[in-house]
């Protein structure tokens, strides 16, 4: 992990800090982490600690609230699944290709079983 992407996970700030610099309640803090959109660390003694990252992130579900965003929408940006890796990713020669077919189809110069797609 390079040195300014450990500095930022950090846990170094505690609840109360959070809230002055994020502008939430407490309550609205343990909220987003019991729907699992946070997750600070916690110390011997139990207490929430959170990162850059962490006010980076709440700062985010702040403002997607305040665009209308529900918590579950919001839950589904940040948990939704990455692209598999399987599958095939399209070259820019892939998409020439895709717009080339679909003009000449468009303009009625081909019918569309005229050409073949290598896609």
């Amino acid at each position: 992990m390079r040195e300014k992407e450990l500095r930022r996970s950090l846990a170094v700030f505690p609840i109360g800090t959070v809230m002055k610099l994020t502008d939430l309640s407490a309550r609205q803090i343990r909220y987003y982490e019991e729907r699992q959109l946070v997750k600070p660390q916690r110390t011997d003694t139990n207490r929430r600690m959170y990162s850059l990252n962490d006010v980076d992130r709440l700062l985010e579900i702040k403002d997607y609230i305040q665009e209308g965003l529900s918590v579950q929408a919001i839950y589904n940006k940040y948990h939704r699944p990455k692209s598999k890796s399987k599958e095939r990713q399209l070259t820019d020669e892939d998409v020439r290709q895709i717009l080339y077919n679909e003009i000449l189809n468009q303009g009625g110069f081909v019918q569309p079983e005229d050409f073949s797609h290598n896609y």
